[in-house]
């Protein structure tokens, strides 16, 4: 019977919860274009060493990177 009581409560609870939902993606803050956006970026070959690079938005955007679907996960910080 405890084991009943447990077995409802747990699915009580997680109804409760609703549908697991992603928030939408944090932009970049707005800046100038001189603005230079600070991100996280992949260890270099044979190092385990996280390293931050800054760049204004077009030159991310000459590396093929989109400074506002990253900002969310990789970004430090803005220096304008």
């Amino acid at each position: 019977m405890a084991h009943e009581l447990i077995l409802g409560l747990s699915l009580a609870f997680a109804a409760a919860q609703g549908p697991a939902t992603n928030p939408p993606p944090t932009p970049a803050p707005p800046g100038t274009p001189e603005t230079r956006y600070c991100l996280r970026v992949d260890p270099l070959p044979g190092s385990r060493i996280e390293t931050i690079q800054c760049m204004t938005r077009d030159e991310w955007a000459t590396l093929e990177i989109d400074v506002d679907q990253e900002w969310a996960q990789n970004g430090v910080r803005v220096i304008a």
